[in-house]
């Protein structure tokens, strides 16, 4: 993680200071060094309330490792860093209180902001970038959707976060690389190809593909519960596709042809970007080494005339490797992912972008990697076990019946899309009819509502997708944050020059404007901290808080009542505050790109 400038000059502050205490809390002969500058840099954290200062030291911790009472040495502490901070003038520009058992600390406002706003101003959209990530890979496996099943609902979350995360780690000089493991192998298939070659016709493919070839499938399965020699074809028709005959494997590779057309139209339509589409099918012919050297280690087992690698001194069900007629399963098949993808990549992490159904399975996976590993004596160093990771999450509801049926219990995300788009368009119809750009920006609202509400909550919450909510300017949402974006792109064009580097930092002094700098200043470690929780909602919760900082600015009063205006007869001052506005602007548009969204200039 790049290094906070004020936070390391806090904790440097705070290691002096104790320098000085310890021996007075001791009363006889202290570890000056018990708490140096690095151990206190990893403790300080964010003040819950905005108004105790820029950061806090909890001192509870220390409290007990020394054996005084938290307030106590709090009041002592507080003494020894403000006599410090009056002897070294570098350090002028803080302060600290007491506050119970936090120690905070303060940074003055025009010290903040000659940090900060130039570094964004010249930096713009690379503001908060850095190369914690240079020559590491992130391999991401999201989205997955099944081949000749509609793109559901229940696909968005994967596919939102997996593409936030893929930016955020971009972000940080991470190579990401985005894979699309589509589901597009397993006994399915034989069922489709029988569907097909039954009731199916090549000229209905021509429109609604996917949508077709879904309602075959459950025709296919009406029909099978009246006629279970239905049961039978399918089985002998996988077979024949596992054996690579011709026919079998024409009717497939059509069903995965357009259904990766379909899913394509959606993903561009999201702004979305993977860069391999390796489904399960691609491990096909790699499978067969991969059972060889899990037998030679010694993991597997015959059970019930399976193979298994018993998995039961860990708490978890076997991994079953191979059924009784030679037949792999999805275990294998991601087994032989993660080995293929680790000698392919050598990645830095590997991320499971799947929902919370599906936790014992990467259990199982990844404790097989893992015994693998030790069994062939891999180096630690050269071990891929370590780095991956299962990015849970929970489930999204609608409570809309309107969105309900289309195809049984599948709620298709092109309706849920759609549906925001043109709710989008008759909210900005109704507000701004003149707008030159209503179908672009209703397009940019509509889809920017949904991926916000999926990223609105920590992922492993579950969702209720609410249209009133979702699409409301004023309230926690993606469109009152492409608002405030369109209202600071408004007052750029009104001021209508380019705005200065060199201003007077001290004007921005009101304390409206320290809380948007503070923000400002701390866009980076948000960034950090979404990558390390892998949590974009992070990203937006400090948006959120972003606009709301700045709209108390935009709507601040005068001593007489008015609005007291952003651009004024001041020129000095106005330069100054613009200077915030482009700053806020630049940082709302990149925090919502990270999570995938489009910004506006007008609405």
């Amino acid at each position: 993680m790049p290094e906070n400038k004020f936070k390391q000059q806090i904790a440097n502050c705070t290691a002096e200071a104790f320098k000085v205490i310890l021996p007075e809390l001791f009363r006889e002969k202290a570890d000056l060094y018990l708490f140096d500058s690095v151990w206190l840099y990893e403790k300080i954290e964010v003040p819950k309330k905005p108004d105790m200062g820029n950061f806090a030291l909890p001192l509870f911790e220390i409290a007990k490792q020394i054996g005084k009472n938290p307030v106590e040495v709090n009041k002592i502490l507080t003494r020894a860093e403000n006599k410090f901070v009056a002897e070294h003038e570098e350090y002028a520009h803080l302060s600290f209180s007491a506050a119970g058992g936090f120690n905070n600390a303060r940074i003055k406002t025009e010290a903040l902001a000659e940090e900060t706003l130039p570094q964004i101003l010249e930096l713009d959209e690379d503001y908060g970038s850095s190369e914690e990530g240079k020559g590491e890979k992130i391999v991401i496996d999201f989205s997955s959707p099944n081949i000749a099943k509609p793109f559901g609902v229940g696909h968005l979350r994967t596919t939102a976060l997996g593409h936030s995360l893929y930016r955020i780690f971009d972000k940080l000089g991470y190579k990401s690389v985005g894979i699309n493991h589509l589901g597009d192998w397993g006994t399915q298939f034989g069922k489709m190809i029988v569907a097909f070659r039954k009731w199916g016709r090549h000229d209905d493919l021509k429109n609604d593909a996917v949508l077709k070839l879904y309602d075959l499938y459950v025709k296919y399965h009406k029909e099978e519960e009246k006629d279970p020699v239905l049961a039978d074809e399918a089985r002998a028709a996988f077979k024949k596709l596992e054996m690579g005959e011709h026919d079998e494997a024409h009717l497939w590779n059509l069903f995965k042809e357009v259904s990766l057309d379909a899913f394509k139209e959606t993903y561009k339509m999201l702004g979305i970007h993977f860069d391999y589409y390796t489904g399960e099918s691609f491990y096909n012919d790699k499978m067969p080494a991969v059972v060889e050297r899990l037998k030679k280690a010694g993991l597997t087992r015959i059970s019930q005339d399976a193979l298994i690698v018993d998995l039961d001194r860990f708490g978890l069900p076997p991994c079953i490797i191979s059924k009784a007629d030679g037949a792999t399963l999805y275990a294998t098949r991601d087994i032989t992912g993660v080995l293929y993808r680790w000698e392919t990549f050598r990645f830095r992490k590997a991320l499971y972008v799947v929902g919370t159904a599906q936790r014992d399975h990467f259990k199982q996976v990844f404790k097989v990697i893992e015994l693998l590993e030790e069994a062939e004596n891999v180096p630690p160093e050269k071990r891929c076990s370590q780095n991956l990771e299962h990015i849970e999450f929970g489930w999204i509801k609608f409570n809309d019946k309107t969105m309900s049926t289309r195809k049984g219990n599948i709620i298709l995300l092109d309706d849920v899309i759609e549906k925001a788009i043109t709710l989008a368009r008759e909210k900005i119809i109704e507000k701004n009819p003149d707008l030159d750009t209503i179908e672009q920006t209703a397009r940019q609202i509509g889809i920017g509502a949904v991926l916000f509400a999926d990223m609105s909550a920590r992922r492993m919450k579950d969702i209720n997708f609410d249209w009133d909510v979702v699409l409301n300017f004023e309230g926690e949402t993606g469109p009152y944050l492409q608002y405030t974006h369109a209202r600071l792109a408004s007052l750029l064009r009104i001021y209508g020059k380019d705005v200065p580097v060199d201003i007077n930092y001290s004007l921005l002094n009101r304390s409206e404007e320290h809380r948007v700098i503070d923000l400002l200043y701390k866009f980076p470690e948000v960034i950090t901290d979404a990558a390390r929780d892998y949590e974009p909602y992070l990203i937006g919760s400090y948006l959120l808080d972003l606009a709301g900082a700045f709209n108390k600015v935009y709507q601040r009063k005068d001593e007489t009542g008015r609005i007291d205006k952003i651009i004024s007869d001041d020129a000095e001052l106005t330069s100054a505050r613009m200077a915030l506005v482009k700053a806020v602007k630049i940082v709302i548009q990149e925090g919502l790109y990270l999570m995938g969204i489009e910004a506006p200039d007008e609405m």
